[in-house]
This record gives structure tokens, sequence and C-alpha cells, in this order.
């Protein structure tokens, strides 16, 4: 289910850092040598065989701390028998760095030396230029290396983090290209560039190690979870009203597909009555299709508002094949009745002319989940801020962008990608990350945002908050998906959830 724990900001990090050596029970040097040691073990448990090769692993040092691990790496590597060459950047410009660098005894060699050349036998590049502490692009000439290392066949090992990601947002600084990390080795807790935007992509496998700074995590102050099992999850005993009747509004003839797979998402993770709701020529098509999920014709916005006055019905779900102009009548009449709403698709595509007047209507028991182009309609400036290359760290990120969406609409905002962010409207917020070790691109398929959308009206016919529903309809979207495996269509995430609650059962 991967790694739970908080993830951190940079600031965050040097706050624990310091608190630390304020005690008087660290040094930056003895931080910098147990990183050291504690990367050299995990780039040596990752590449066992290394030594076997006959090839040379190649460490890049920067001037700054990130390249004073280097140099503790290589030291540590060497003591392990493999072959190691230096290439350092510039000289070491912190006490810290310049201790680490004196206990190397092996070869060193400028940057410039780096490049991989025919018979040269470089068969791991470590990477220990920049690191976490980078707030600008990388040179051209830099960015360049890297590529060419990876371009010759070479993995890299990252330290901290890829060199030129933005530690804090995941993005790439500037207009670069940067090659993937097949390791990335980080400490005490991963960082927000780990698992958002390119950083989530170019991080290959993160490892976590300690480094005896738990004492003093609560320096970092409240930081972002990632996503994950919630308690209560799991479907206790009682009458099926007491798990709440969900309604999916449906769309017109031949639209139906999307609002059946948000059905029966939402009746698979365990709501107790779940109706589908369609104009009446759209009956037939969907009895045909469906035994369990209910099925109702409802024309039109009046009708809607009457058929609220059943207070059975706790949650609604709009969007999925709704279509924009049904959407705009019966959106504002949803909204009306004030119960849990999930609004997704057509809902928010209806309302990109005048988002503000869809915020208007908005509560707090609401959800919306864009993918990157609704939000970009609803938020244009956040989303051209992301769409920007960042010039400098830290960079915007789409943490950032979800939380002021949020905050900006009055409801929760989940934004999808494989690195969705859910937020609610006083600044909380969980990761749901689909990448590296937890990487699901089997949801890449049409109908998977539908089905997603009914998890989490599901959850809230329950009696599951907006934001608690959404961070756990997120994670069991992403952990179905894991489970199911290559060849994932939409109709199989439902299917797959039984799996799921037992995984949670064991």
């Amino acid at each position: 289910m991967g790694d739970r724990s908080p993830i951190l900001t940079t600031r965050q990090m040097l706050l624990v850092e310091a608190a630390a050596i304020a005690s008087g029970v660290e040094t930056g040097s003895s931080l910098m040598e147990r990183a050291g040691t504690a990367a050299a073990a995990a780039i040596a448990g990752f590449w066992p065989d290394f030594t076997a090769s006959g090839r040379v692993a190649l460490v890049l040092c920067g001037p700054g701390n990130n390249g004073g691990d280097g140099y503790v790496i290589a030291r540590h590597l060497a003591a392990r028998g493999w072959p190691v060459r230096v290439a350092a950047l510039a000289a070491p410009a912190t006490i810290e760095a310049q201790g680490a660098a004196s206990l190397w005894r092996g070869e060193t060699v400028g940057i410039g030396e780096a490049s991989p050349v025919p018979g040269q036998g470089i068969g791991l590049c470590i990477d220990a230029l920049f690191g976490t502490g980078i707030s600008r692009p990388l040179a051209p000439e830099i960015a360049g290396l890297l590529r060419g290392i990876a371009a010759s066949g070479c993995p890299i090992a990252a330290v901290d983090i890829l060199s030129g990601i933005c530690a804090d947002s995941g993005r790439i600084l500037g207009r670069q290209t940067l090659p993937e990390a097949a390791l990335t080795v980080t400490f005490h807790r991963r960082k927000l560039g780990h698992v958002l935007a390119e950083g989530g992509e170019l991080s290959g496998t993160v490892e976590c190690r300690d480094i005896g700074l738990e004492p003093w995590s609560d320096a970092a102050g409240k930081a972002v979870c990632p996503a994950g099992p919630q308690p209560g999850l799991q479907k206790r005993g009682g009458h099926k009203y007491n798990h709440g009747h969900a309604l999916i509004l449906g769309g017109g003839p031949t639209r139906g597909g999307a609002a059946r797979l948000s059905s029966r998402a939402a009746l698979r993770v365990g709501a107790g009555l779940v109706t589908l709701a369609v104009p009446p020529e759209a009956l037939p098509e969907n009895a045909a299709r469906l035994d369990a999920i209910m099925l109702e014709p409802l024309a039109g916005a009046d009708i809607l508002t009457r058929r609220l006055r059943d207070a059975r019905i706790n949650a609604l779900c709009l969007g999925p094949g709704l279509g924009i102009d049904r959407a705009v009548l019966l959106v504002p009449a949803a909204l009306e009745a004030r119960r849990a709403t999930v609004l997704d698709a057509d809902a928010l595509s209806a309302f990109a002319e005048a988002p503000e007047h869809l915020f208007s209507h908005l509560h707090e028991n609401v959800v919306l989940t864009p993918h990157d182009g609704e939000f970009s309609r609803l938020f244009p400036d956040l989303a051209r801020r992301l769409n920007d290359a960042p010039a400098r760290g830290p960079a915007f990120s789409r943490l950032d962008a979800a939380r002021q969406a949020a905050a900006r609409a009055g409801a929760v905002v989940l934004l999808k990608g494989p690195d969705t962010v859910i937020a609610e409207p006083g600044g909380q917020a969980v990761i749901s990350s689909a990448t590296g070790a937890d990487a699901a691109p089997w949801l890449a398929t049409a109908g998977s945002g539908d089905v997603l959308s009914g998890l989490i009206t599901g959850l809230m016919a329950r009696g599951f908050p907006a934001f608690v529903a959404a961070h756990s309809g997120a994670w069991i979207h992403a952990e179905a998906a894991r489970l199911f495996g290559p060849g994932l269509i939409a109709e199989d995430l439902p299917e797959t959830l039984p799996a799921v609650f037992r995984s949670l059962a064991g």
C-alpha cells in the first residue's frame, strides 16, 4: 500500500534538520555522514551485482551539501569494493561538504571529464549535483550531460531528488528535458517533488532512508499526507438505508455508459441503494443493462427538485454522460438541495463560460473532480501558472493549484492525474500518487474517471464527509487498478473492489 508517511516541503525538511542540530545531538556533518552511508547501502542493494560488471560508478558532486553526500557515498561504495570515480562540478562550498570531500581518497576529475566515451566503462551515474537545494534551472551543459549519460544506457541514481527538479512542486525548472532516474534515495521523508508533476514520473523507485531524525519530526509542522485506507471503509451491518441512497443523474439515449459505470461503482463501494435517473427516452437502453441498480425517469429540474424531497436520498452525482444542456438545468437544482454532491465531466464543462455562477451555488459538501482540461476551463489563471515553465523554485505546484481552487470554489477539489491532489477550502490536502512504485498506468482508459466519481458518491452516501470520501475514493480507485494490473478497462474497476476490501480486512 506504499509509504503512508507525511510528505514534506524543502523548508519543512530544513526545519527538522535545524531542530536536530539545535538540540546538540546532531551536527550537519553527522547527518551528512549518515545520509551518505544510507544512500550507499540503498544503491548497493539496488544494483547487487554491480561489481561483477567490470564498470565504474561515476559520482557527480555539486558544491553544496548534496555534493557532500556524494563524497560520502563514493567512500562507502569504494569500501564495498566498487570501482568509483568522482566528477566535481566545483570545489565544495560548505564546511560539511569540505569535510566529506577531504575523507574521499579516490579519483576526482572535473565535470568536463565526466561525459561517457567509448571504452570509458561507466555503469552507473550517481547524481549528487544539487538535490533539493536547487532554485534555478540547470545550466544547459549539465542537463545535456545527464541526458547524454542516460542515452548511453547508463542508469542514474539520484541523491535526494534528480537535479533540475523543484523539490516542492516536482516541476522541471526552466525549459529543460531531463532523463528518468532508475532510483532516487531520499532521507527521513519523501518530498513533494517525488510525487508531483514531472518529479513523480522521473524519480523512478523512491527509497526513503531513516537517518535518525524521527525525534525532531514535529518541527516540520503540518504536512501533506498521502491518500490511504481510512477507518470505516469496511461496510458494517444494518439496513440498506443505513448505508445511504445515491442518485446518479444520467443523460439521453446512447450516452448511458458513463453514468452506469458511476452507478455500479457507487453500489460496489457500499451505498445501500443506487438509483440512476435518466430522461424517459433513455429508459429502455438502461433497463437492458441494469439489475441491482434502480432506474427511474427524470426529465427536468422541477422533477429533480420534487424527487429530492425524499430525505433518504443523501448523495448525488452529476456529470458523467449527462450532456451540457441537461447539466445547465440540473446542476443548480441539485445544489439547491444541499445534499452531498459530486460534480464531474459535463457538470463542470457546462459552466466553463461562467465558473463564478457555478461557484455561487456550491457548498462545503460538494466535490469537484476535474481533469486538467476541465480544471483549465474553471480556473484558467491557475492552469496558466501550471503550464508556464517555472524560472525559479519553489515553483507553483498542482498542490498549490488545488488548494487555491478549493478556496475559490468553496468546495472540495480533486485534481485528477497520476498525482491526484485533493484539497478542501480550508487548505487541508492529500495526495493520491499513482507514480513510481505505486504507478497504475492502466487508469488512463475511457470511463476510469466516471468510476472514480461513483466511488466518491457511494462513500458520501455512506456518510463520509466530502474531503474524506474524495481522497478515500481516489485511493480505492488506484488500489483497484494496481490489484487488477495490465489490461484493465473501466468496467473492471468496480469488480475489483471486493479484492481491495478483502486486502483491508487482512
